[in-house]
């Protein structure tokens, strides 16, 4: 899969495509929309990938500019939107909510490019309003998998459960097995009584700073080929 990202700004990094093959372990089918959708990667190589119906929402046009273009690249289908989710509305409902959204702290030192800060830092996507739009927009049984710091679990897990939308599956992201985890993906579903299922942690290096197994898989998966262009 050939897609554009912008010479300068706001990339995908391996984050994203982890992020992937998490999502892709739960087989998405009806709609999707992706939050925060940057230049499209998650949602184009699920739509690459599955039978979905998908629609994706940036609050900079920028970046949504470059998704429509990588979906139409690839030749597929998808309805996008230009705002903040937390002022999104929509007459319907989606069976999937997947994120990859900012959530660097913002008292630590920012990046002052705007395209840059808008991506990375939290208040641009408050956790809790965050949280409480996904709820109104999810189906009842509907799945929100997305990815956060994994220093904010405990918030994460809090608010998950305060509105409804319980956390099923989870996994910690590690650089290396004796790094803590910076990282984690979260699998949450709309009215689930399921007991949390704490998954293996993901390890991305082994010893010597190669890709272990599984990253390796993900990346391979995925297959894609950026191209760095303004447009």
């Amino acid at each position: 899969m050939f897609l554009y990202q912008p010479t300068s700004g706001y990339c995908y990094n391996s984050d994203s495509i982890f992020l992937y093959d998490f999502i892709s372990t739960f087989k998405p089918k009806g709609s999707l929309l992706d939050v925060g959708c940057g230049v499209g990667i998650i949602s184009l190589l699920l739509s690459r990938d599955f039978n979905i119906e998908t629609s994706i929402i940036d609050k900079q046009e920028k970046m949504l500019n470059y998704a429509t273009h990588n979906y139409a690249l690839n030749h597929l289908d998808v309805q996008s939107h230009l705002g903040d989710f937390t002022a999104f509305e929509s007459k319907d409902k989606f069976d999937y909510i997947i994120s990859n959204p900012p959530f660097y702290d913002p008292r630590v030192q920012q990046s002052e490019n705007t395209h840059l800060n808008i991506a990375r830092y939290a208040h641009h996507l408050p956790i809790e309003e965050f949280i409480m739009k996904v709820k109104k927009l999810l189906k009842p049984r509907g799945y929100f998998i997305f990815c956060y710091d994994a220093k904010q679990v405990d918030l994460l897990l809090h608010h998950l459960q305060k509105h409804g939308i319980n956390p099923e599956k989870i996994q910690f992201v590690h650089s290396k097995l004796d790094r803590e985890s910076k990282l984690v993906m979260i699998a949450a579903r709309m009215g689930s009584k399921s007991m949390m299922q704490v998954l293996p942690p993901f390890i991305v290096f082994d010893d010597e700073s190669v890709y272990r197994k599984k990253a390796q898989k993900a990346f391979e998966k995925a297959n894609t080929n950026s191209i760095k262009g303004d447009f």
